[in-house]
């Protein structure tokens, strides 16, 4: 995953504010680090999303964004 989709992701989850918050202030307790650090570190976006999804319960429905109908 693409960092650019990671936060997709995000604001699509969380809204485009409450993310950005999130991602500087939570401390995922399996990192030990607020997403954005993890991101920095180096940790693959993928493993910081569901990671993050996990302790903020994201139902697995929704892990993977909103459906987007196909364009004509």
């Amino acid at each position: 995953m693409r960092e650019s989709r990671f936060w997709a992701l995000m604001e699509g989850e969380f809204g485009g504010r409450y993310a950005h918050v999130l991602a500087d202030q939570l401390v995922i307790t399996s990192l030990q680090l607020t997403a954005k650090q993890a991101l920095a570190a180096g940790v693959p976006a993928r493993q910081v999303w569901e990671e993050l999804c996990e302790q903020q319960d994201v139902p697995q429905e929704r892990r993977l964004g909103k459906d987007n109908p196909p364009k004509r």
